[in-house]
């Protein structure tokens, strides 16, 4: 069981990666013109590198493949993301987005900390997942 619990919560983690990354990749021009509002530097090289951190941790987070290290990159995506694009801009949404990127990055660093469970290509790399004590 906590094997399942935890591949769902690696789900419902990955949903807003893969859907953020998505909605970028669709519509580049509209995300490079963002980043360059907000004031960060090289637009469009921030751009490619949301795309992958995005796609790319979520789709790792989903197959439970590199795990940790997928949690450790999104979390501290999250971070910088958190801090340099919502928390100057000062309005309402963009503080309740800065939240909600430290509430992710919590999760994050749960996942980095204790793995991705049993139900986790992880897990079948090293033979089966968790051990005894952890399954419980």
């Amino acid at each position: 069981m906590p094997g399942r619990v935890a591949f769902i919560g690696r789900l419902l983690i990955a949903v807003i990666f893969l859907y953020a990354g998505f909605g970028k990749l669709v519509a580049p021009s509209n995300t490079i013109a963002y980043i360059a509002h907000v004031g960060l530097p090289f637009p469009p090289a921030a751009y490619v590198v949301s795309v992958i951190v995005e796609l790319g941790g979520g789709i790792l987070l989903v197959l439970g493949w590199q795990t940790r290290f997928a949690a450790w990159v999104l979390a501290l995506f999250c971070l910088v993301t958190g801090f340099a694009v919502h928390l100057p801009a000062g309005d309402h949404n963009n503080l309740i987005h800065f939240y909600k990127n430290l509430a992710m990055a919590g999760g994050l660093l749960q996942i980095a900390a204790f793995g991705a469970g049993t139900v986790s290509l992880d897990a079948r790399r090293a033979g089966g997942g968790a051990p005894q004590a952890l399954q419980a």
